[in-house]
């Protein structure tokens, strides 16, 4: 049983070695981006470089007509009409800035800000730095930095309708005549973005689209410094699966985007329940790129090919952002690889079944809390052997504690006499000293994996479950749950065999409280499951080691 103790020992200190981690990160101070510059009535948040065009193929003649790259910083002619349209869906309501044909703001209808209630949650926006913009690469093409005109058509989804579209136009000296269609269906979190793009000229041009968005470093409001999750670029391909790309990386350009064009996968940028992400066609060639941008934002975005277009052609190049909640089964269909962003930690394979079972009790029960608590009973249900055989070595080694006490008092300056006495009780005693340690191992990657799983489900976002407990993703607001579950660590301490080393007897006494004051950190969702499975283990040991005392007189012989 020593080596038990040492496991849960191990055990929490590496939680704690986590946590205080995560609350350094949260506590490091980060460069302050730089402000956004006000021009005409609305404001926008800082421009970052247009992405510089595609380089054509090794042995590939240069294309007439080809947009070069344009120059770094330049900036947007003085006088300009600058207009914001408003777009609105029954899930979404977006802001559309005509200067760059920028989404600038998205809210949801159907999600709640965090820190209040009552409005809705805000994805895109100024106050957050977080935008997503397009625009065919070079001088030759209009960018996020042209002032798009705005073309007539509805701006709100109509009754019985399923999509509309809110088309802008520009033109470039080159001669193209270029729209971009931006695309809102109904109960979907999808916008498409396309270009229609006219060849006026008298030469034939190669375009390319970029689509790229554009955010600060800065972790979503609402997010604990003890339970903080991953915010940053994230990508797809088949060929390099999911893959995260931190900031700091990004930075420093090490952030392992294929090196080559691809005619799959998406890139996009993730913070916790939400991610917006582009999702190109089918088979159409993309280059992946990330970078910091001068004004301390960071980009992370696709550039599309088009293909020649003779003089008097048009082609058209879509793509879809994705710009809302990770809900597992939606993701799942808006394209390969997406739910991959619903963070499951390294044990996904585990996660998503006990995710699916999680869905399931919820269709019966209604209630999200309720759902964690049948999952948490069929989770014990299911361990019951394992739990059984480990609460029956520790009730074996509760009742021989005063015979090992004793053999460590007697030879307490000869380990090797002590430890053959004691081998030799176990033998007698027919107790396996390891006999507790295997049914915990076996068990931490479910706990681990059911941890992650509560903490990556949107599905608890906001979800009540009794009383004072309006949102399980949030902390218990008068820490009953948390004070609850420090009761049943304490009682199951006092249940356990003391160990015969007094140091090792103290650090157990003392270690339930400790670990305790973390849980007042945590979301309820995760201390009500922590919390019933306590309950559940008392209640199974209580009976194991009421069996046992029958015997207490057998075995509690000097």
């Amino acid at each position: 049983m020593d080596i038990q103790r040492l496991i849960l020992l191990f055990i929490f200190s590496f939680s704690v070695l986590m946590l205080w981690d995560a609350w350094e990160k949260h506590q490091r101070p980060k460069p302050a981006a730089v402000a956004a510059q006000a021009q005409g009535s609305v404001p926008a948040p800082s421009l970052p470089q247009t992405p510089p065009a595609p380089q054509p193929a090794a042995g590939a003649a240069p294309v007439a007509g080809a947009p070069a790259p344009a120059a770094s910083g330049a900036a947007a002619p003085a006088a300009q009409k600058r207009e914001m349209l408003v777009a609105t869906t029954d899930f979404l309501r977006a802001e559309i800035d005509t200067l760059g044909g920028t989404v600038q703001r998205v809210e949801f209808s159907r999600h709640k800000d965090s820190a209040d209630p009552t409005k809705n949650f805000v994805f895109f926006g100024p106050e957050h730095s977080f935008a997503a913009q397009s625009g065919i690469t070079g001088d030759a093409g209009p960018n996020h930095r042209t002032a798009w005109r705005v073309l007539p058509g509805p701006r709100e989804l109509a009754a019985g309708v399923d999509r509309f579209e809110v088309r802008l136009a520009a033109e470039t000296q080159t001669g193209l005549a270029v729209q971009k269609v931006f695309t809102f269906s109904r109960s979907s979190y999808q916008i498409g973005i396309a270009f229609e793009i006219a060849n006026n000229g008298a030469a034939p041009v190669r375009p390319h689209a970029y689509f790229q968005l554009v955010r600060d470093d800065k972790a979503p409001a609402g997010e604990s410094a003890m339970m903080q999750t991953f915010t940053g670029p994230v990508f797809f391909t088949d060929e390099k699966k999911y893959a995260k790309v931190s900031f700091e990386d990004v930075a420093k350009g090490k952030t392992d985007l294929p090196k080559q064009a691809v005619t799959d996968g998406w890139i996009g940028m993730v913070q916790h329940y939400f991610v917006a992400a582009w999702l190109p066609a089918e088979k159409a060639s993309r280059e992946f790129f990330a970078r910091k941008l001068p004004d301390g934002l960071y980009a992370a975005g696709a550039i599309i090919g088009m293909g020649e277009i003779a003089p008097g052609a048009t082609e058209r190049v879509e793509t879809h952002l994705y710009a809302g909640p990770q809900e597992l089964r939606r993701l799942e269909a808006a394209a390969p690889g997406l739910d991959l962003v619903v963070d499951f930690g390294w044990l996904t394979v585990i996660a998503k079944p006990l995710f699916w079972l999680l869905e399931k009790y919820h269709g019966i029960s209604g209630n999200w809390g309720a759902a964690i608590i049948l999952l948490t009973i069929t989770i014990k249900l299911v361990f019951f052997p394992l739990s059984a055989a480990s609460y029956k070595s520790m009730a074996k080694m509760k009742l021989v504690t005063p015979r090992l006490t004793k053999i460590r008092e007697t030879y307490g300056n000869d380990r090797q006499k002590m430890n053959q006495a004691m081998m030799e009780l176990y033998k007698t005693e027919k107790i396996n000293p390891l006999g507790g340690c295997f049914p915990i191992l076996v068990q931490i990657p479910v706990f681990i994996a059911l941890y992650w799983t509560l903490l990556a489900a949107i599905e608890l976002r906001h979800a009540p479950f009794i009383l004072w407990i309006k949102d399980l993703s949030a902390l218990d607001p008068y820490y009953v749950l948390p004070v609850l579950m420090a009761i049943t660590m304490i009682l199951q301490t006092k249940m356990n065999p003391v160990p015969p080393d007094p140091v090792q007897a103290k650090v157990m006494q003392f270690m339930p409280y400790v670990f305790s004051v973390f849980f007042f950190f945590f979301p309820a969702g995760l201390v009500l499951y922590w919390l019933v499975n306590n309950i559940l283990s008392i209640g199974q040991q209580w009976q194991i080691q009421r069996m046992f005392d029958r015997d207490k007189t057998a075995h509690g012989r000097r």
